[in-house]
């Protein structure tokens, strides 16, 4: 999955955060609920315009995001 072109961030949506194409839903929200011990399959129960493979992508997209944050320091 190409997790650039599967969020994006707009100045007045959600703080400009990282969301899901298409919703509100934000990278931090996933994983909120997933670690407070949510599982995907739950996460998808609760938002049906989600998939595994989206919940996934949003570990993946914020492991990169640390990684580069990480590398800057």
């Amino acid at each position: 999955m190409d997790i650039t072109s599967t969020f994006v961030s707009t100045p007045g949506v959600r703080g400009g955060k990282p969301c899901f194409v298409g919703t509100r839903i934000t990278v931090d929200d996933v994983l909120g609920y997933l670690a407070s011990g949510m599982t995907a399959e739950q996460i998808v129960d609760d938002f049906p315009e989600l998939t595994d493979e989206l919940v996934l992508a949003a570990v993946e997209f914020e492991s990169v995001r640390v990684g580069r944050i990480s590398s800057a320091s």
